[in-house]
C-alpha cells in the first residue's frame, strides 16, 4: 500500500481537537471535505479533493450526539467509497452502541452488531478503535478490526502521581481490564467490587473483595457515563477505610448528572482520554484530567498505511 498509495486523513465534526493532534503527529494535513445539513437535519457531504487510489482514514468518534455522529460517519464512508479510494479505514476512537453487545433481556437488540453491519455496508475496509466495551465486538465485523488500548498512555500519567496504588475493578466484567492495569503497575494488589445493576445507568455497590484499608485506590474502567457506578464505588472504598480514591476511565461520556456526582464524591482525580471531547462543567473541573491518545492513533495510522505490525500497540 505504501509504495504507491497516498495517505489521506479526513475528519467528521465529533472531535476536532483530537483530529488536530493526530494530524500534527503524522505531519499530515487534514483533507478537504465539506459536511453540512439540509434544513430537515439530513447530513450531506462532498469530498473536495481527489482521493482516487488513495489510502483514506476517516476519523470520527460516535459520541454525543451519538446518532448524528454515526450517520455523519456512514455518509462520509459512502462518499469516499464512491470516490474510488483504494482503501478506506474508519478510525473510531470511541465506538458508540458498544454497551449493547448481547441479549441480556428478552426482546432487545444487539445494537453493536447492527452498527458493525452498517459500517460494513457503508464501505469501511478496516476499523481502528480504542477500548471497546466488550472484546467480542471485533467479531461482529466482516472486515479487520485493530483494537487498541489506552492503558499505556494512562499508565504514564498514573505513575507520575507517585502513589502506591491498589487497582480496583468496579464490577466483575472489568476484572480483566483491572488485572492488566495492576500487572503493568508492577503487580500491585487488586480489589473487586461485587455490584448489581438493576436497570440501565442505575447500580448498587454490594461488597468489596480485597483489603483496601489505608490504601491509595484507583478505580479502572472503560467508560464513565452518569458516574453512578464510579462514585458509589469511590464512597464504598472510603467507607472501607481507603486513604484516597482516584479513577482512570478511558471514555468520558459524562452525561448529566455525572459531574455533580463526581464533585460530591470523595474522588480526588479522574483521569480520562480525549476519545470524547469534554462538555459543560467537565471542561473546567479540576477533578477531570485528560491524557491524549492522539499520538498513539497517529502511530497506528502510520503503521497501517505502511503495512507494518501494530501488535505492540495492542497491550
Amino acid at each position: 500500500m505504501s509504495d504507491c498509495k497516498e495517505l489521506k486523513i479526513f475528519s467528521g465534526n465529533s472531535n476536532p481537537q483530537l483530529v488536530k493532534r493526530i494530524s500534527e503527529a503524522l505531519g499530515q494535513p487534514l483533507g478537504d471535505m465539506d459536511i453540512g445539513r439540509f434544513k430537515d437535519g439530513e447530513v450531506c457531504c462532498q469530498v473536495e479533493e481527489n482521493v482516487r487510489g488513495a489510502d483514506v482514514f476517516v476519523i470520527q468518534s460516535t459520541c454525543y450526539p451519538v446518532n448524528d455522529n454515526l450517520v455523519e460517519l456512514l455518509v462520509m464512508l459512502d462518499a469516499f467509497k464512491r470516490a474510488s479510494c483504494a482503501r478506506l479505514t474508519a478510525v473510531i476512537p470511541y465506538f458508540g452502541y458498544a454497551r449493547q453487545d448481547r441479549k441480556h433481556r428478552a426482546r432487545v437488540p444487539i445494537s453493536a452488531k447492527l452498527v458493525a453491519d452498517l459500517l460494513d455496508a457503508a464501505g469501511a475496509d478496516r476499523v481502528l478503535t480504542i477500548d471497546l466495551h466488550a472484546n467480542q465486538i471485533q467479531g461482529f465485523f466482516r472486515k479487520p478490526v485493530d483494537h487498541l488500548f489506552a492503558a499505556g498512555v494512562m499508565l504514564d500519567r498514573i505513575r507520575q502521581s507517585d502513589r502506591d496504588f491498589m487497582v480496583v475493578a468496579p464490577d466483575a466484567g472489568g476484572v480483566e481490564r483491572a488485572r492488566a492495569m495492576a500487572k503493568r503497575l508492577n503487580n500491585v494488589s487488586l480489589a473487586i467490587v461485587d455490584k448489581r445493576r438493576e436497570r440501565a445507568n442505575v447500580s448498587k455497590v454490594m461488597n468489596i473483595i480485597g483489603e483496601v484499608r489505608d490504601r491509595d485506590c484507583i478505580i479502572v474502567d472503560d467508560i464513565v457515563d452518569t458516574a453512578g457506578t464510579l462514585t458509589q464505588t469511590a464512597q464504598a472504598l472510603v467507607d472501607k477505610g481507603a486513604r484516597s480514591v482516584y479513577a482512570a476511565c478511558v471514555h468520558p461520556i459524562l452525561s448529566d448528572p455525572a459531574m455533580d456526582r463526581i464533585e460530591a464524591s470523595p474522588l480526588r482525580k479522574v483521569f480520562v482520554t480525549d476519545t470524547i471531547p469534554l462538555r459543560g462543567k467537565a471542561q473546567e473541573s479540576e477533578l477531570i484530567e485528560v491524557v491524549s491518545v492522539g499520538d498513539m492513533l497517529a502511530d497506528a495510522i502510520n503503521r497501517i498505511h505502511l503495512e507494518t505490525s501494530i501488535s505492540s500497540l495492542f497491550v
